[in-house]
């Protein structure tokens, strides 16, 4: 199954290769007319060329694109070919701009871009048509034995029945009251009635519930499996799990069940997220504070006294407490650390209103991102007292804490942000940073931040 995978992915990345080089060398005859010209416009248009194919590639397996479940569908390989085209056009452009090829024709670059899209949707149009109508034909000429009578074995005979498949089903129902011996003996009986029946039917693959097998019988139907030329599969019951989904991972040869999954635990993942944070951080500090700074700095200090910066504990990565820096925005208080800010608070001054609608007031945390403390992107970090109460009313309110907190996040971009009084809103806020963790990519990160800059435009009514 693996080598089929990787073989069918291999086609398709080499495929598309193929399919690129053609869109780019005909996008340079559309432009000059001839390939002749080639010669003529020194060695920049060929390096291109070889550029444009292999960043593509390297976007596309970045981005996940020949995933086996988007090489599937339609729609998910849109939404990816849609991430990868960002993410290419900026490869593109800063070749483009760092080795300075300004003789590279806009014009060529649009079509370059023009063939490549309305090739890879056909492409990919074709691929899918033609996977469905195999799996179709495939589906409808196996014949596929199920036994066992948990819910796995249930859910795998109803999809294979959805696909009309011919899916024949044995020992669905086991007397609870028989003893170990004639519970034996039933399986054993059985076992002899599905070989005789998978000679005589033709039967293409076999299911069998771990549950109902010992070791010896698990070799018996095994060694008879492998005889007759029949794919024999052993099915493990998740029942104790509910409907959670298992992430299963291997240490050594040892399988390892995961309630989760957990992209960030991945080491390659987590350098991707810092390096990024770290850049991200530099440039805004960099760029922003030597002009913000001290325009901030005079308006908060006009209107009311105290520190420019306030800071305030906060729950970190593994519940560690660490100093949260931000913009003033209220007059000093006694109640900074326990009440958050509502709507029409007298707290807040004027200018710090204005700074909470367009969360200007969030701008100094890029400090805390360059120390490691915060990350661009990831669950807001709330105050020790709300960490408190939310973690003994709200279910796995703790594990939004199994990484960095972020200046902007999944909850923030979706409107839960501003206050947290209410445990419903807090619940779904939880929710989305739970979903978070389970899914991140760097794709997301950068679609979250794209949201986040959106929603500054284009302030919310939460926005106090």
């Amino acid at each position: 199954m693996k080598s089929s995978r990787f073989l069918f992915k291999t086609f398709v990345i080499i495929t598309e290769a193929i399919l690129l080089n053609l869109c780019v060398k005909y996008a340079f005859f559309l432009r000059f007319d001839s390939f002749e010209n080639l010669e003529g416009q020194d060695i920049a248009y060929s390096a291109l060329f070889l550029i444009f194919v292999l960043s593509w590639i390297l976007a596309s397996l970045f981005n996940n694109s020949y995933d086996s479940k988007r090489l599937q569908r339609f729609i998910p390989y849109t939404r990816s070919l849609v991430s990868t085209l960002f993410i290419h056009l900026f490869i593109i452009t800063f070749y483009i701009v760092s080795f300075k090829e300004d003789i590279i024709s806009r014009n060529f670059l649009f079509y370059s871009y023009a063939l490549s899209l309305l090739t890879m949707l056909a492409f990919r149009g074709l691929l899918i048509v033609g996977y469905n109508y195999y799996n179709s034909v495939t589906y409808n000429i196996r014949k596929i034995a199920v036994v066992g009578s948990d819910s796995s074995i249930s859910d795998i005979f109803h999809h294979f029945d959805s696909k009309n498949t011919t899916v024949y089903r044995f020992l669905e129902h086991i007397d609870p009251k028989l003893n170990p011996e004639e519970r034996e003996a039933l399986i054993r009986e059985t076992m002899a009635e599905l070989k005789a029946f998978c000679l005589r039917e033709s039967v293409n693959e076999i299911y069998l519930s771990i549950a109902l097998a010992s070791e010896a019988l698990i070799e018996e139907m095994s060694h008879f499996a492998d005889t007759n030329f029949i794919y024999f599969r052993l099915v493990t019951s998740f029942d104790v799990f509910g409907k959670r989904s298992v992430n299963v991972e291997f240490l050594g040869h040892i399988p390892i069940l995961g309630l989760r999954k957990e992209p960030l635990k991945i080491l390659l993942n987590r350098m991707i997220k810092r390096a990024f944070d770290l850049v991200f951080s530099s440039l805004v500090i960099l760029i922003f504070f030597p002009i913000l700074f001290p325009i901030m700095a005079v308006l908060i200090k006009l209107e009311s006294k105290g520190p420019v910066i306030f800071k305030q504990l906060r729950t970190g990565k593994s519940g560690q407490n660490f100093w949260v820096y931000k913009f003033r925005t209220m007059t000093i208080n006694q109640d900074s650390d326990r009440k958050q800010a509502t709507k029409g608070d007298q707290r807040i001054t004027r200018i710090g209103a204005l700074m909470r609608k367009f969360s200007i007031d969030e701008m100094p945390q890029f400090i805390n991102v360059l120390m490691g403390q915060m990350s661009v992107v990831g669950p807001r970090p709330h105050m020790l007292v709300h960490t408190a109460e939310y973690s003994q009313i709200i279910d796995k309110y703790l594990f939004r804490h199994f990484i960095t907190p972020g200046i902007t996040g999944h909850a923030q971009v979706h409107g839960l942000r501003g206050g947290t009084s209410d445990p419903e809103l807090m619940k779904k806020r939880v929710e989305y940073d739970s979903w978070y963790i389970e899914n991140w990519s760097f794709i997301l990160d950068l679609k979250i931040i794209a949201l986040t800059v959106w929603k500054i435009v284009r302030p919310e009514d939460k926005a106090y």
